[in-house]
């Protein structure tokens, strides 16, 4: 099974959706599925005004046509809504291949944070972006739920996954002082930082990422670390040194930075809102608290080795199954043979 993917987000951007669709690719070869990825890598790219750090592909019709022609896929994967989504979203239309998509990113609140746009006018577009898709996939069951509510079609769940081997617990000491609380992701408005950087907590307040916000951040709040972006193992480093996990952002859709986390045994604090509410639930591995303080402290009472035992049953090889299950089931019934190929009942992507 071929199945292409089209994203907006990609390398070099270091966030939640590209690591998510980069080991569940890698996990998906193990499972005999080749995943493939039609990204802003073919096209020239500009940086967004409000935030440089982030590059908008100026994708085309006829090379996006042709791009899918010679991967000649068994399935297509719109993973954002992006200009790359939109041109696939179109040519699946035009040519009726049957498409799924998945929601990874609040954009209404997102938008609504630095622009007066009303948050209804963006869920109106997502909406309509969406509403031609076979299974629009989601991470959680709230998620879901939340979607359904909103009117999405065909929601359906798209589990995520942790590397174990890249996270777990191991002695790092980032030579400061005890006890750190620590968080990872992109500096930004919709990141809710302040709300961490805020609090009167003992030892240190670490942040690791980059993003529009860091440099006031920083400026305003001297005391906090910033330690720029991270990854691979300077960044498993960074959360093993940590005592806590701190997740002050409320519009996150999953969160992957909390499993990472809880796989290195460090607890999370985090308010009770749904990304960490649907990640830990009722796990005896984070304290969820609209007091963000008081979920810090309690954070530190819990033992790792619960936050280890509960990573340890979220795999990328779990989550790439349920993607492929997602896009076989779609799939018209001739299609799931191996001996007639998709593609090849639809001469437009191969003409």
């Amino acid at each position: 099974m071929r199945i292409m993917v089209a994203t907006d987000a990609w390398h070099p951007q270091v966030n939640g959706v590209v690591r998510t669709l980069a080991m569940m690719a890698e996990a998906a070869r193990g499972l005999g599925t080749e995943v493939s990825f039609l990204t802003p890598e073919s096209f020239r790219t500009f940086a967004l005004p409000s935030y440089r750090d982030l590059r908008v592909a100026l994708p085309y019709q006829a090379k996006i046509s042709r791009l899918i022609t010679e991967a000649r896929p068994d399935s297509i994967h719109i993973a954002t809504e992006g200009p790359i989504g939109l041109l696939v979203r179109r040519y699946c239309r035009k040519h009726g291949l049957p498409f799924t998509t998945s929601f990874h990113t609040r954009f209404p609140e997102y938008i609504s944070a630095r622009l007066p746009i009303p948050e209804s006018w963006i869920w109106a577009a997502l909406r309509w972006f969406h509403a031609p898709s076979e299974a629009v996939m989601a991470a959680t069951p709230a998620l879901a739920a939340e979607l359904r509510v909103r009117g999405f079609r065909n929601v359906v769940l798209w589990p995520r996954g942790v590397d174990a081997r890249l996270f777990h617990p191991r002695s790092v000491d980032l030579g400061l002082p005890r006890p750190v609380f620590l968080c990872v992701g992109r500096v930004a408005v919709e990141k809710n930082l302040e709300a961490f950087l805020d609090l009167n907590l003992p030892g240190s307040k670490v942040i690791v990422g980059d993003g529009p916000a860091r440099a006031a951040l920083a400026r305003k709040y001297p005391q906090a670390v910033f330690l720029g972006s991270r990854q691979g193992e300077a960044l498993a480093e960074a959360y093993a040194g940590a005592d806590a996990f701190v997740f002050p952002s409320k519009t996150d859709t999953f969160g992957l930075v909390l499993l990472e986390a809880l796989a290195s045994g460090v607890p999370v604090a985090a308010f009770p809102v749904t990304g960490p509410r649907d990640v830990i639930g009722t796990a005896p591995v984070g304290a969820l608290n609209d007091d963000l303080r008081m979920a810090c402290l309690a954070a530190l009472q819990i033992p790792p080795q619960a936050c280890l035992e509960f990573a340890a049953g979220h795999t990328w090889e779990a989550s790439a199954r349920a993607f492929i299950d997602n896009m076989t089931d779609i799939r018209p019934a001739d299609a799931k043979s191996d001996a007639v190929p998709f593609a090849a009942e639809h001469p437009s992507l191969v003409a």
